[in-house]
């Protein structure tokens, strides 16, 4: 084979793999576009609604209401509690996270949300918080 040959074909290798690797990230983004309604809200009916509800102690303590997006969007009374776009300033990460002090993790005096439930709620922040 000849030296403009066998550059042309290792060329063609090279574009292959680099446009192969594109399509695929971009499926795998598209594919993991989280839902507030189908990904998130079951989360926080499961482990945070007994508390952050009218009457509840979570409620009581900080204002917060989660019985919807809305509710969720306006925060405690100390303010918001979604940065949408920024999960590392939200409050809601710090807190689930444990970075916040430990009286405080949420959910409160519970077991903590399990990884993949965490990072569904990252990734909802991180991608703009949509009531979708």
């Amino acid at each position: 084979m000849h030296y403009a040959n066998k550059l042309v074909c290792s060329n063609w290798l090279v574009l292959a793999f680099l446009f192969g690797s594109t399509a695929w990230a971009g499926e795998v983004t598209a594919a993991r576009q989280v839902s507030y309604q189908l990904d998130v809200y079951p989360i926080i009916q499961s482990h945070c609604l007994k508390c952050h509800k009218t009457g509840g102690a979570g409620f009581e303590a900080s204002g917060l209401d989660l019985r919807s997006y809305d509710n969720l969007m306006k925060g405690t009374r100390h303010g918001a509690i979604v940065v949408p776009g920024n999960p590392v300033a939200s409050t809601l990460m710090v807190l689930i996270d444990g970075r916040a002090d430990k009286s405080i993790r949420m959910p409160h005096n519970e077991r903590p949300l399990l990884k993949p439930q965490v990072e569904i709620i990252r990734d909802w922040i991180r991608q703009g918080a949509q009531n979708n």
